[in-house]
């Protein structure tokens, strides 16, 4: 695990398309995991602007969202399929067979995730995991409690995650219970994860998965069992990282380590 500290949201998002746009050079047929939330927006729109700018082609790159809410259509206002539509697709040049989402109306939902996990294995699994953090140290829909090698499935949304995502609604009424997420085993699969965390709410979750015990009772901490995963937050939400200064330095020598091994 790598962690990256930045003085503010723009240059977490500046880091992560840099990571992004690296990749792509290398391989232009990218597959990306996508999140939804507030955290990415920033990317997306630096993507859709190397896109626009002609710098990044998205002919050939690949897509999957990461969760669903059940119950609600493709084309609901609040469903993360429309969101990913207004914030990212209808912007950029991307094949539209090439895009891949959850349903949040299957008609069966076992075969519906079975078919998902198929879809990625066949496009090659996916090089790039976008990913948020919730306060509880949810990542995609993993709640607390979540097995470390579970699948695309069904979760049970907890209290906090659902008045968490209330204001997208008319009332915490509305917020659908449940929802179809990728698997924690799903996400350490990808051949990176990029987790984007800015602000003071995030501290204690950030601590925890950089920090803390490997544990189904905080989701996050899973990415410490990858071997590229980037963690890309500011200094209030690294606030309570106790080996900050570490970090630090670590990525201000970056390049002088890189150096010294190639050397060896």
């Amino acid at each position: 695990m790598e962690v990256i500290i930045k003085d503010n949201y723009d240059q977490i998002c500046e880091e992560a398309v840099r990571l992004i746009h690296q990749k792509w050079q290398v391989k232009n047929g990218l597959v990306l995991g996508l999140a939804t939330g507030r955290s990415p927006l920033g990317v997306y729109a630096r993507l859709i602007e190397l896109n626009q700018r002609g710098l990044m082609d998205f002919s050939r790159v690949t897509t999957f969202n990461l969760d669903e809410y059940i119950g609600l259509a493709e084309d609901h206002p609040q469903s993360f399929s429309a969101y990913m539509e207004k914030n990212f697709f209808r912007h950029i040049n991307i094949n539209r067979e090439n895009i891949h989402r959850l349903s949040g109306t299957p008609d069966d939902i076992e075969r519906h995730c079975r078919d998902y996990e198929e879809k990625i294995k066949t496009a090659g699994g996916i090089d790039i995991q976008i990913l948020g953090i919730g306060r509880n140290g949810h990542i995609g829909f993993n709640e607390p409690g979540s097995s470390l090698a579970s699948r695309t499935r069904v979760k049970t949304l907890t209290k906090s995650t659902i008045e968490a995502n209330a204001p997208g609604f008319k009332n915490k009424d509305e917020v659908p219970r449940y929802c179809l997420t990728m698997g924690i085993g799903t996400i350490l699969d990808s051949g990176m994860l990029i987790l984007l965390a800015s602000g003071l709410e995030k501290n204690e979750a950030i601590a925890k998965t950089v920090e803390g015990p490997v544990t189904a009772s905080v989701p996050g901490s899973a990415l410490q069992l990858h071997r590229t995963a980037k963690v890309i937050i500011d200094h209030h939400a690294a606030s309570r990282l106790q080996r900050k200064d570490y970090y630090l330095w670590v990525y201000e020598h970056r390049d002088k380590i890189t150096d010294f091994l190639k050397k060896r």
